[in-house]
């Protein structure tokens, strides 16, 4: 985006990923009322593939990330050109932040924002502002993406993490501002939500693989947890000394469990209580078990990350379906 167009104008491109549900029809009616949306095919269906054909047919100088399934303040592009500027920073983005839909959806939310289940992530901090390590979405100059390359294609999740790890690694710095606002609608049943996090520990083992070490090592306390009650399971076959440290492990997850979600229902609301734990549980136990499937077949079975992607990316979440929202978000 040049200085004129941040005054008046933009370049709107979405990657649509062959839909068939009457989403190429919403464009074509948008596109002849907006002169400045055009509409690319996306045959890789998956969201680097998407990202990479847009940012290549971008002519702007900054490339700013858009996701369908999230709601946008009204100056929200207004706001992260004037933080890019601001900070000198190679990637700015707002929060993280989580709005539910119906009472699952709502404790998804108020979860999504809780130590317990980010490990403290300041992404999902809606308070913070200063570096991270990633930022949700993005805004980047266009020479970011000249120095360092597209998203990585294999990756059917987890590629924006892998970007702003090669960035930071190339001694880039990642902004998160509070200025820049929109909310994210997360998944509102518990299929749903396991589904969503087993994948994303699925393709963060292949993102530690390449880079040959976590971004955080957070990343790999769900697996580790899970790893442990499963060697402890099997050994107490034989001990009983291992059952009975299996029973201590499991008894102290449900214990900080319980204390994670009182704390998070005291801070949210009140009647997200009972459903609370089996949303933790979700996050981690689906991470967990994503990771340890990441590892056997990237690690243990010397898999190619594209025997798998054609598997996963037909099944990336059918039951949700992404919404355009052009509005100013809720509770923001």
């Amino acid at each position: 985006m040049s200085q004129e167009e941040v005054e008046g104008g933009f370049e709107l491109i979405v990657a649509d990923g062959m839909s068939d549900d009457g989403t190429r029809d919403v464009l074509r009616r948008l596109a002849q009322v907006h002169p400045s949306l055009r509409v690319l095919d996306n045959p890789g269906r998956i969201v680097s593939t998407g990202l990479n054909a847009a940012i290549n047919a971008a002519s702007g100088e900054i490339i700013i990330r858009a996701d369908a399934h999230t709601v946008y303040a009204t100056n929200y592009l207004r706001e992260c050109v004037a933080v890019l500027r601001e900070s000198g920073a190679d990637n700015v983005g707002g929060p993280w932040m989580a709005v539910g839909d119906g009472y699952v959806g709502d404790a998804v939310a108020a979860a999504f924002h809780s130590r317990f289940a980010s490990g403290g992530a300041r992404a999902h901090d809606v308070a913070y502002e200063g570096e991270v390590d990633t930022v949700y979405l993005g805004c980047w100059p266009r020479s970011v993406f000249e120095r360092l390359g597209g998203f990585d294609e294999e990756l059917v999740r987890n590629q924006d993490d892998e970007f702003n790890l090669r960035l930071r690694r190339a001694g880039g710095a990642i902004w998160q501002s509070t200025r820049i606002k929109s909310s994210y609608r997360p998944r509102n049943t518990l299929r749903q939500l396991f589904r969503q996090y087993s994948q994303y520990g699925y393709w963060k083992v292949r993102v530690i693989q390449k880079h040959r070490l976590p971004a955080s090592w957070r990343h790999l306390a769900p697996a580790a947890f899970l790893l442990t009650m499963m060697v402890l399971l099997c050994a107490s076959l034989f001990s009983a000394l291992a059952l009975r440290a299996a029973a201590f492990v499991a008894v102290g997850y449900v214990l900080g469990n319980l204390a994670a979600s009182g704390i998070t229902a005291s801070r949210t609301k009140v009647s997200l209580l009972p459903v609370l734990p089996p949303v933790f549980a979700c996050f981690h136990l689906g991470y967990g078990y994503g990771f340890l499937r990441g590892v056997l077949d990237f690690a243990v079975m010397r898999r190619a990350p594209a025997t798998k992607m054609s598997t996963i990316s037909r099944r990336a979440d059918p039951a949700f379906e992404p919404r355009i929202h052009i509005d100013e978000p809720p509770g923001i």
